[in-house]
């Protein structure tokens, strides 16, 4: 009787070039991945045959994944309500391309302007990368302005009068703002990296499970990031003075030892806080300390 192979299936992901393209790559890695590009390649590498992948703009990826060009796709919020597109979030990745920070799409105008409030944006110019975004934000608060496309360099345009009144841009620290001299006068919302999907494909069971895979993978990931592992012994009469000092993910893993007067104890802990930790477990008794990284955290 002749064996039926199994149809191999594959998921079809969208990757970000440009400013998120290192990022990206390097969160897949932690996450197991190893995802190759070679220079003028739009087609990554990728060691599971179970994945294609395909680069293009962040801003590209929600409407290609919205037509079933993609699957799935990592792309921003920012881009995501910039294309009106109807898809399924499968959830939020918390990094951009320098921090872990949000990255916050503002108003801004010269520090000189007259204009202090939104309202005051009545009837005046701004020139925005996100022009949907931006006319849906001034409509649903009531406040008439024209608003035009920027090519880039955005930040430049709003202290030549002729072009533009305001700016809408997107800031992580806030540092290219101050150094063309703006203030901003309104947050319009805060864009983080998301993990998004074709509808059809969510329908699909076996994409479904393989996406919900992967976000897992790398969601852990980035928990990681920031925290470590701590192993100890401790003579169990000095237990609850230690446990007074322990931080930890959830309850510490407490286990036996051959010797019965002594306790072996694992946590995991955020990293900012070991380098006052560890000489604080050691004054309270704990011996044998070890720190070791992460490389996934999955609640």
């Amino acid at each position: 009787m002749e064996s039926i192979q199994e149809e191999h299936r594959i998921l079809r992901i969208g990757f970000p070039s440009g400013s998120l393209q290192e990022s990206t790559l390097r969160l897949f890695a932690r996450a197991g991945y190893q995802v190759r590009l070679t220079p003028r390649s739009y087609e990554p590498d990728i060691d599971d045959p179970e994945l294609e992948g395909l680069m293009f703009r962040a801003q590209e990826i929600p409407q290609y994944v919205e037509r079933g060009v993609l699957d799935v796709g990592v792309t921003g919020r920012d881009c995501i309500l910039e294309s009106g597109v109807q898809v399924v979030e499968i959830g939020e990745l918390l990094y951009s391309k320098a921090t872990s920070r949000p990255y916050r799409w503002v108003i801004a105008v010269p520090e000189e302007s007259p204009i202090r409030t939104l309202e005051d944006l009545r009837g005046k110019r701004i020139v925005s990368e996100l022009v949907k975004a931006t006319r849906r934000f001034l409509e649903e608060r009531g406040v008439e302005a024209e608003v035009e496309f920027s090519w880039g360099t955005t930040e430049v345009k709003a202290g030549i009068p002729a072009i533009a009144d305001a700016i809408v841009d997107g800031t992580e620290t806030g540092s290219s703002l101050r150094a063309n001299r703006l203030r901003i006068v309104e947050t319009m919302f805060e864009s983080t990296t998301r993990f998004i999907a074709n509808e059809s494909a969510w329908e699909d069971p076996w994409k479904r499970r393989k996406a919900s895979n992967l976000f897992t993978l790398l969601d852990g990931a980035l928990e990681a990031e920031a925290k470590v592992g701590l192993k100890m012994n401790v003579p169990r009469q000095r237990l609850d003075e230690v446990m007074k000092s322990l931080p930890a993910l959830h309850t510490p893993t407490i286990s036996s030892q051959v010797d019965e007067d002594w306790v072996a104890i694992e946590i995991i802990a955020d990293e900012r806080i070991v380098r006052d930790l560890i000489p604080e477990l050691k004054r309270s008794g704990a011996e044998g300390i070890v720190e070791y990284p992460l490389n996934k955290v999955v609640y």
